[in-house]
C-alpha cells in the first residue's frame, strides 16, 4: 500500500531570529519492504543553503540555513511511500535464542558484520542503562526465555502498566521519573525499553518514524491529526533487527514508516538546530497527515 505524509513545523519565535542552522531527518528510509517515491522539502523563508548527506546511522538528512531575519519558520516536508509487509505480528520465534545467550554472544569479540550493532548496548543521552530499569525488566526476561517472546512481554507490560500523558514530559525528562509515575510519551516508552535492554546487555536502537491513525468509528478524520512516533528494535545475532511498538502494543506492519534510527532521540530528531535570537520559550506547532493513496488498478487489456 502507498501513502503521502505531509509533516508541516511552523516556528513563532515572537522576537525576530537573525540567522539559524537546521537538521531535519524527515526523509522515510529505503528499506526491505519500505521504498520512499518521493520526498519534497519545502522551507519559507528561502533558505540560503541546503543539502542532504547520509549521517552515521544511514538515515538521509537534509541540512539547511536562513540568514535573513525572520519571526516565523515553516517547514514542510511531502513523501510518498510504498509498504510491502508480512501478513501477521507473530514474532519468528523459529529463530529466536535464549535472552541469556544473546547477552552472552554480544560480548564475544565481535564480527565485522556486528560490530555496528554493538553500539547499541551502550548507554546513550536519552536511554542509559540502570539498576531500576533491569529490575523492572527482569520480570519479563527469566532465565532462558527466548529473546523475542521476553522483548513482546516487555512491550505489552509498558502498554499495560504505562498512561499516555502528552502533558507529563518533554524529551529531557528523566527515565527515572517515567517510571516512577508510570507517565509518557511514545519516545519515553521507547527510551524505557531501550534502557531495560541496554541494562540486561541486549542490543537496542530508537526508531523514529510515522503513525497512521484512524478516527473512531463514524467520524472524520481530522486534517493534521496523524503523529510522527516513535518505537524500539532489539537485535537478535543471525536473525537482525525486529520492531516493537509500545505505545500501542503491537509489532510494526502496514500503518508503521520508518524515517530513522539511532541511539535515542537525540539522534533522529525530525527537526532540530540553532537560532540566534527569538523567545527561548517558543514552542513549534506541528501537523501531520498520513493518507493512504488509492491501489492503482491493472490497464484493461
Amino acid at each position: 500500500m502507498k501513502y503521502r505524509i505531509t509533516h508541516k513545523t511552523e516556528y513563532f519565535y515572537g522576537i525576530t531570529v537573525s540567522q539559524c542552522y537546521n537538521l531535519t531527518h524527515l526523509r522515510p528510509r529505503n528499506l526491505p519492504g519500505q521504498q520512499c517515491l518521493g520526498h519534497r522539502l519545502q522551507i519559507d523563508p528561502l533558505p540560503l543553503d541546503l543539502s542532504e548527506h547520509q549521517d552515521f546511522f544511514g538515515n538521509q538528512v537534509s541540512f539547511f540555513s536562513i540568514q535573513q531575519p525572520h519571526q516565523l519558520l515553516t517547514v514542510t516536508a511531502t513523501s510518498e511511500v510504498e509498504l510491502v509487509t508480512a501478513t501477521d505480528d507473530t514474532p519468528p520465534n523459529g529463530n529466536d535464542m535464549p535472552w541469556d545467550m544473546v547477552r552472552a554472544r554480544l560480548m564475544e569479540p565481535p564480527t565485522d558484520t556486528e560490530r555496528d550493532n554493538r553500539q547499541y548496548v551502550l548507554d546513550s543521552l536519552h536511554a542509559a542503562s540502570a539498576p531500576a530499569l533491569a529490575d523492572f525488566a527482569s520480570r519479563s526476561f527469566t532465565p532462558g526465555r527466548p529473546l523475542l517472546e521476553a522483548v513482546h512481554d516487555l512491550m505489552e507490560r509498558v502498554h499495560s502498566e504505562f498512561v499516555y500523558d502528552p502533558s507529563f514530559s518533554t524529551v529531557s525528562t528523566p527515565l527515572a521519573e517515567v517510571l516512577a509515575n508510570r507517565r509518557g510519551v511514545c519516545q519515553d516508552f521507547a527510551h524505557l525499553a531501550i534502557a531495560c535492554l541496554r541494562s540486561l546487555g541486549l542490543a537496542a536502537r530508537y526508531v523514529s518514524g510515522y503513525i497512521q491513525t484512524l478516527p473512531p468509528p463514524g467520524q472524520q478524520k481530522q486534517p493534521g491529526a496523524d503523529e510522527s512516533h516513535a518505537w524500539f528494535s532489539v537485535y537478535l545475532p543471525e536473525a537482525g533487527w525486529h520492531d516493537f511498538d509500545p505505545t500501542n502494543n503491537q509489532v510494526p506492519l502496514d500503518q508503521h514508516v520508518v524515517t530513522g534510527w539511532g541511539r535515542d532521540y537525540a539522534d533522529v530528531a525530525p527537526l532540530k538546530g540553532v537560532i540566534f535570537g527569538g523567545d527561548p520559550e517558543h514552542q513549534p506547532q506541528v501537523s501531520v497527515d498520513m493518507e493512504r493513496l488509492p491501489e492503482e488498478k491493472p490497464g484493461n487489456n
